[in-house]
């Protein structure tokens, strides 16, 4: 059936429509930097590492309200998210019975006299970590949005990064 949007149809056809697309999961995140261009990540308390701030969102949410609402809530910062670094997707793992789209906006570079109080029901501790030693705190896949969030912040370019990656000869940004 072609999109309902273009056609006369029913309700029950459009309901019939929609309810067989695929859904997927979405998440967004922020990057913030301190002064010594050090990335801040947040150890929530229930994953073995640490992350960037941020989360699911709610329904009906668009991205960059859930990142500021997620970084109010887990850092106790007001934040209007700037530009969108990186958009990534990443399939089917685990027990997730869907595929998850995160976006990462740029929160932008902390004073180093920024008060930041963790959530304390999701989130042991913070620390601003250097570009080169993410990998002892992040998963391949975080580290890597993490580094391209970093690069876009200073190109001035959104990626795109599918997981897993595919070969290096097809990776491009938007």
């Amino acid at each position: 059936m072609p999109d309902p949007v273009s056609g006369p149809f029913s309700p029950a056809e459009e309901d019939a429509w929609y309810a067989q697309l695929p859904t997927m999961f979405g998440a967004a995140g922020a990057l913030f930097t301190d002064t010594a261009a050090r990335v801040l990540l947040v150890k929530p308390n229930y994953r073995a590492h640490w992350s960037l701030p941020g989360g699911i969102l709610e329904h009906d949410e668009p991205p960059h309200e859930a990142c500021r609402r997620e970084v109010r809530e887990e850092l106790g910062l007001d934040i209007t998210p700037g530009r969108l670094l990186v958009v990534g997707w990443a399939g089917l793992e685990g027990r997730r019975p869907r595929p998850v789209l995160h976006f990462v906006f740029d929160g932008g570079t902390l004073a180093d006299a920024t008060p930041i109080r963790l959530q304390a029901e999701e989130l042991d501790d913070y620390r601003f970590v250097e570009l080169g030693q993410l990998d002892d705190y992040l998963p391949e896949l975080i580290s890597a949005r993490v580094v391209a969030a970093v690069r876009g912040r200073e190109t001035g370019t959104t990626a795109y990064l599918p997981w897993p990656p595919p070969p290096a000869s097809s990776r491009y940004t938007m």
